[in-house]
């Protein structure tokens, strides 16, 4: 798996209604565009899993899933309808620790 060490943003962070993104969001998407590493994608259909370091105890583990699957979209240039299968795990960490780590496969 490739782990990024950056705090993955939720949805609720990343929107203000329903068509702006936050400043926050925008910081996010410009910093992880330039964290995530080069990689050649396996042929869909893609099984992703992501491991989400969370220092909340209160983090929803689903919250992070979009805004930082739809920034490796915009990367690695692959349509999210492609994505069949998924497996999402939830980690506490300290806070200043936060990360995220995944793995695109083909099924």
């Amino acid at each position: 798996m490739i782990r990024v060490g950056i705090k993955p943003l939720s949805v609720n962070e990343a929107w203000q209604g329903k068509r702006f993104k936050t400043p926050k969001y925008s910081k996010y998407e410009r910093d992880l565009l330039f964290l995530l590493p080069k990689i050649s994608l396996p042929t869909p259909p893609y099984r992703i899993t992501f491991e989400f370091g969370l220092s909340s105890k209160l983090a929803d583990w689903d919250n992070p899933i979009k805004p930082t699957q739809d920034v490796m979209q915009k990367k690695y240039g692959f349509d999210d309808k492609d994505i069949v299968e998924a497996h999402v795990t939830k980690k506490l960490t300290k806070k200043g620790q936060e990360y995220f780590k995944f793995l695109i496969e083909t099924v």
